[in-house]
């Protein structure tokens, strides 16, 4: 028999609607109205403020370490905003935007970050996992829980985030393909920041982009501008509306950056470049999607410098009310306490040594 070639019918789009510098292709605007907007750039904003009062906290020693997420608001909030409250939302460990603005409070975060039980509650009804600090684990979550929404005939969606680096795990594979074999109502939102912790894409996959690897798996894939809000929005909207109406997962990849390190405890100087983050800080999705809204006319300077008043008064509110709970609830020590009537030799050597680093913290926070 000839040898011939196989005809591949599907494709894989990239998609931008703002540049860099914040112009507007406008055949491609969403329909969003202004207060819309505003809500999105206020959450973006909440986002970063946060994410650098965290830091701050952190190096005064006052919360334990964490994963900044500045660089990559856009990404998240572009496609959280699409989900209903009755939807589902499988985070990883850096989207904290989103989980704020599906209304996880900031001190329950800063809890969770200093290592008290308390700061992993949900109130009841959320229909938000926890967190998955293991890479790509949350992704079998996911499909299960679309699985379940099909099984039962809702009509709820399923929004899962994870990074690069957990393209290159098991759990990736197996999830996108249990879920496009039974269509399964999943939005698969991989946040490509270009780094997984010091591992750069390249030693990731040898495709030539991650999206790609949705028609391996015979569901659509799409490649967007991931610190553009707009292309997020839409590209996830899409998603959603195929997803909810029986057309099963979507593969949607953000092209984004880390600009932090991937947490506190790592130093990105030592596997990149000063000169790469520079390029990537002149796309800065915050200042990209500000600069649309107010050649659109839905942003001014008062009304910027008043959001930015409001954000950060409700950033020291949050920060006070946390302190005063931990206060309250005592040394993280408490989260020993309920696993076994007699801790096993690993951890009672764990919780000394957390109590020895801890009592070193308060000192160091003592001294200045």
């Amino acid at each position: 028999m000839p040898r011939h070639r196989l005809v591949v019918p599907d494709t894989v789009e990239y998609l931008s609607i703002l540049d860099h510098q914040g112009n507007l292709d406008q055949e491609l605007e969403p329909h969003l109205g202004d207060e819309q907007l505003i809500e999105l750039y206020r959450a973006m904003l909440l986002g970063r403020r946060f994410d650098e009062r965290m830091l701050d906290l952190q190096r005064q020693g006052r919360i334990g370490t964490f994963p900044p997420i500045k660089g990559q608001e856009a990404a998240q909030m572009g496609a959280i905003i699409n989900l209903r409250p009755s939807d589902w939302f499988v985070p990883s460990f850096r989207e904290v935007a989103a989980e704020l603005w599906r209304g996880r409070s900031p001190e329950s975060v800063l809890l969770y970050y200093n290592g008290f039980n308390e700061g992993t509650l949900l109130p009841a009804g959320q229909r938000d996992l926890p967190m998955a600090v293991p890479v790509g684990s949350q992704i079998l979550h996911a499909v299960g829980l679309g699985r379940a929404a099909g099984y039962r005939g809702t009509d709820e969606v399923v929004l899962c985030f994870f990074g690069d680096g957990a393209t290159s795990e098991g759990d990736f594979h197996e999830g996108l393909n249990f879920a496009a074999v039974y269509r399964t109502p999943v939005i698969f939102v991989c946040q490509n920041n270009q780094w997984a912790i010091s591992t750069p894409l390249k030693k990731q996959t040898a495709t030539a982009n991650l999206a790609l690897k949705a028609l391996a798996y015979g569901m659509p894939g799409i490649q967007v501008d991931g610190n553009d809000v707009l292309a997020v929005y839409s590209a996830t909207r899409e998603a959603v509306e195929r997803a909810r109406n029986g057309g099963g997962p979507t593969l949607i990849e953000c092209i984004t950056y880390r600009i932090m390190m991937h947490t506190t405890a790592d130093d990105p100087k030592r596997y990149r470049t000063e000169e790469e983050v520079a390029v990537w800080q002149e796309r800065d999705p915050l200042t990209r999607f500000a600069a649309y809204l107010q050649r659109r006319g839905t942003l001014d300077a008062d009304r910027r410098d008043q959001l930015e008043a409001e954000v950060l008064a409700q950033i020291q509110a949050a920060v006070e009310r946390a302190e005063q709970q931990m206060a309250e609830l005592g040394e993280p020590l408490a989260l020993f306490e309920h696993l076994y009537a007699d801790l096993p030799p690993n951890l009672r050597a764990q919780r000394e040594e957390l109590r020895t680093t801890l009592a070193a913290a308060d000192k160091e926070v003592r001294h200045g």
